[in-house]
């Protein structure tokens, strides 16, 4: 493969239509600034950041009940203020499709699900549902600040519960019903929620799957909780019984009993609209608090200027309720588009279940991930040959990195002519730092470009930028969507801790990045993570939330868990265990009932790929578990490079794992090796 010629690249009458280029002809307009390319405008927007976001904010038509003093207080990070003194609401901007004269019939959201046949839902209908569901919000005595969470699947259900609680300037937070008790209570302990949605399951791969229970044990463990608003999906008569009498619950045809327009709380600039989360390598989830101002500025920016979303888009992406590309799925209401929400497995009956659902939809962009993509590349799938997808303009791709097979399978097979927007980012900044533009070539296995006022930079041990290299993906400036904080920190160390410890002043992301120049721009590519965090399927989880679940066996004296994440190979999520009994193998029974363990109390997404009995688990001096030195071992790094056994309080435990990786290496190679 030719890496220096594109993949693809934009047609005329794309670079014309796109979002961008009326955006960079307005500047040129309004502000006399031109720019000859992308790289110059990308220069210009992280030099002269308050102008840059400013222009968004006048470009986007950004509502606001009062005047900002300012757009940036100062360049430093943490603690920037942004847009000083305006009041905002997300829920309104979310909502302004129901403004238009066709918004009766025009449709806000598209859904299917292996529950439910297709509906669709008008703006108008959307909106009045938010107005009766805040209404209801308003009767339980819900205020502005007040926590409201979420266990319930994709579905419309779910967009109406987050317009509703943000219309009020409460903060919504959400996990996905397939998630495990322990992993919800140690989200939703951290915040103290008053009101929960709920839905009694769901089904997945043709399965029903009751959760009544689950939501009963999440109930008893909130003691801040009072009222459920409950939402029979698997089966519509399903009842929910609580053993909690002072809980109240409510249906969700009783909360959408008395349609009405919806009513918008201005709140400031930086109030917090959502929590989500993601894990470091110790403690509990972290629970990011996200901004209405912050949100609204960068999903305008990173939608419609990068993403090339507009009106009359369909957008789909694939996603849980638990990961942060649920949020942008309805956040892209903020440009007036149709949401296309699917709920279930998309590879059930088939892998046809999606591609089915794009044709008969007319789906204009399809967001996905590596791990679909795969999964069609093995079953030799040619989606094209079998379905009508010239509706589509873009592919979407995020989770994990996507390697240039990959990238080549969308072209040959799915549509020649389309934007394939890969991109990284996520959960923590509330953006993707490095992603698509439509009016930008495509190389194979590279996303396209910095995000617009974005300073990212792949940085070296010494804090230096580096180019055609890998370093750590840092942030080194500002941005609006950066969290305000993690909840209940009160004093703001644990969010210095978790990016700005090793840059003072620079955000630094955890990810291996590796920075391009090239005639138009400079693209990148993700490495994976540079910590201990595992990533599957885009979701975060901390080894600790492991650990508290496998050493809870009595049978587990010891385990380190490392996400391996090869470029251009599948990723292995390896346990290893150090058995009381001191046995060679893990017993076929210890080993079920781990990968059960992880897959009910904690997540499915982040059950390991294979138990493994260990000798001993490598520590610092200190105590620490090395999972990052164990990591890069067994990901090929010399040994000596990638641990200091000067520094370890068991040196000789590496040996094992060095020679693992040797012998693991050498079964790759001889299963890829061609045939003779």
């Amino acid at each position: 493969m030719d890496h220096a010629t594109p993949l693809w690249t934009p047609s005329p009458a794309r670079i014309e239509q796109a979002v961008i280029t009326r955006y960079r002809r307005w500047l040129a307009a309004r502000h006399g600034l031109e720019f000859a390319d992308y790289e110059s405008l990308w220069r210009w927007s992280v030099d002269a950041p308050e102008t840059f976001w400013e222009t968004i904010w006048e470009f986007f038509g950004i509502r606001s009940h009062s005047p900002y003093v300012r757009v940036l207080d100062k360049r430093v990070q943490p603690g920037a203020k942004w847009f000083e003194g305006a009041t905002v609401n997300y829920a309104e901007h979310a909502l302004a499709g129901a403004s238009r004269p066709d918004a009766a019939t025009r449709p806000a959201i598209i859904f299917q699900s292996e529950t439910q046949p297709r509906r669709e839902i008008a703006w108008a209908d959307l909106a009045s549902s938010v107005g009766a569901l805040t209404t209801t919000l308003d009767a339980l005595g819900i205020v502005a600040g007040d926590r409201v969470v979420s266990f319930m699947p994709n579905i419309p259900e779910s967009v109406m519960a987050l317009l509703a609680t943000a219309a009020k300037g409460a903060i919504w937070s959400s996990c996905s019903p397939d998630m495990g008790p322990t992993s919800v209570l140690d989200r939703f302990r951290q915040i103290e929620p008053r009101v929960l949605f709920a839905v009694d399951g769901y089904r997945y791969n043709g399965k029903p799957i009751d959760r009544r229970d689950v939501v009963r044990d999440i109930v008893a463990q909130l003691p801040t909780l009072e009222a459920v608003i409950f939402v029979p999906y698997l089966d519509a008569d399903a009842t929910l019984e609580l053993d909690a009498a002072d809980v109240r619950v409510v249906t969700i045809a009783e909360a959408l009993a008395k349609p009405s327009a919806p009513r918008f709380t201005p709140v400031p600039f930086d109030h917090p609209l959502w929590i989500v989360y993601s894990s470091g390598t110790t403690g509990m989830p972290k629970p990011i608090v996200h901004g209405h101002g912050g949100t609204i500025v960068e999903t305008f920016k990173g939608a419609a200027l990068h993403l090339d979303i507009g009106r009359d888009d369909r957008f789909f992406w694939f996603s849980s309720t638990s990961w942060i590309m649920w949020n942008l799925l309805v956040s892209t209401l903020l440009l007036e588009c149709t949401v296309m929400q699917f709920d279930g497995n998309p590879g059930h009956p088939d892998l046809d279940t999606l591609w089915r659902f794009a044709e008969r939809e007319r789906i204009t962009f399809f967001g996905t991930s590596p791990a679909f993509i795969g999964l069609n590349m093995k079953a030799g799938m040619k989606p094209s040959d079998r379905f009508d997808l010239s509706a589509l303009r873009t592919v979407g791709c995020t989770g994990s990195p996507l390697t240039p097979e990959g990238y080549r399978w969308v072209y040959e097979h799915v549509h020649p002519d389309v934007l394939l927007a890969s991109i990284s980012g996520g959960t923590d900044p509330g953006a993707a730092f490095v992603g698509a533009c439509p009016i930008l070539p495509i190389y194979s296995g590279e996303m396209q470009c910095r995000g617009l006022g974005l300073a990212i930079y792949a940085y070296d041990d010494a804090g230096r930028a580096v180019y055609d290299a890998v370093g750590e993906l840092v942030s080194a400036l500002p941005i609006p969507s950066q969290p305000l904080r993690f909840w209940g920190d009160t004093d703001g160390r644990r969010y210095f801790e978790s990016y700005f410890d090793v840059y003072p002043g620079v955000w630094r992301h955890g990810d291996w990045l590796k920075l391009i120049p090239r005639a138009e721009s400079v693209t990148a590519v993700i490495y994976g993570r540079s910590d201990s965090t595992i990533n599957r399927h885009g979701i975060r989880m901390g080894t600790s939330e492991l650990y508290r679940v496998v050493e809870d066996f009595h049978e587990v004296a010891d385990s380190l868990v490392v996400d391996l994440e090869y470029l251009g190979r599948e990723s292995f999520m390896a346990l290893f265990v150090v058995l009381r009994d001191g046995a060679a193998d893990v017993p076929p029974v210890l080993r079920q009932s781990l990968l059960d363990a992880i897959r009910t109390r904690l997540s499915a997404r982040h059950v390991p790929n294979d138990v493994i009995v260990v000798p001993e688990v490598p520590r610092t001096i200190s105590g620490k578990k090395m999972e990052v030195p164990v990591k890069k071992i067994l990901l090929g790094h010399a040994p000596e490079a990638a641990a200091n056994r000067d520094s370890m309080a068991n040196p000789a435990s590496l040996d094992w794992y060095v020679a693992f990786a040797t012998a693991r290496e050498a079964a790759h190679a001889a299963e890829t090796k061609p045939v003779a």
